[in-house]
């Protein structure tokens, strides 16, 4: 039997990062989520925003679990989790207006981080925006000790992934033919990041 997965920082980050998203997204109709883990995330916000879709995405051993919270919400505008592993797999034809990803590309190796942000930048059209999650370096500094001790963490668990510098996030972005557009502060040293497809 399958049991619901939950994430206890999910739980505590969906109120911080909607009240950032809600402005955000008002004009969009389709939104992709990379990486929608749990489900959490695509439920709560998809209630809150009910003139978008939803799509949620991730690989497939998170699927059952995504889906669960997506039956048991029963909400019009989620739609089933695609696969998407974003080196493996292709990149889902979609027409959206934007791309959100919650605490994903710390968990990525360095590959991963570049096909991630190619990826968005193939499918988004010119003014689409994507949305990036989590906790990110600045000039090579942790923003606080606990980032520096979670960053130790992640790297002990996949030496490979590790909290990610702004500035190589943005040239990334800017490879893809993104520009940066806004930095929001969030509670736990979190940032929600933005950038608009030129």
């Amino acid at each position: 039997m399958i049991i619901k997965p939950f994430s206890e920082s999910c739980e505590e980050n969906k109120a911080p990062i909607l009240a950032v998203l809600e402005p955000l997204l008002r004009d969009c109709a389709a939104v992709l989520e990379v990486g929608s883990g749990t489900g959490q995330h695509a439920v709560h916000f998809a209630a809150a925003l009910p003139q978008l879709v939803w799509h949620t995405s991730d690989v497939a051993v998170h699927h059952p679990g995504i889906q669960m919270w997506l039956d048991e919400a029963g909400l019009p505008n989620t739609r089933a989790p695609l696969a998407l592993d974003v080196v493996r797999d292709a990149w889902p034809e979609l027409a959206v207006d934007a791309v959100y990803s919650a605490n994903t590309v710390h968990i990525m190796g360095w590959t991963e981080v570049e096909a991630f942000f190619a990826g968005v930048g193939k499918l988004l059209s010119a003014g689409g925006l994507l949305v990036l999650y989590g906790p990110f370096n600045y000039d090579g500094q942790y923003s606080s000790e606990s980032n520096a001790r979670f960053d130790q963490w992640l790297k002990m668990r996949d030496p490979r992934s590790g909290i990610r510098d702004f500035a190589d996030l943005n040239r990334l972005a800017e490879q893809a033919g993104m520009q940066f557009q806004h930095d929001y502060t969030l509670p736990v040293n979190n940032r929600l990041l933005v950038w608009r497809k030129a």
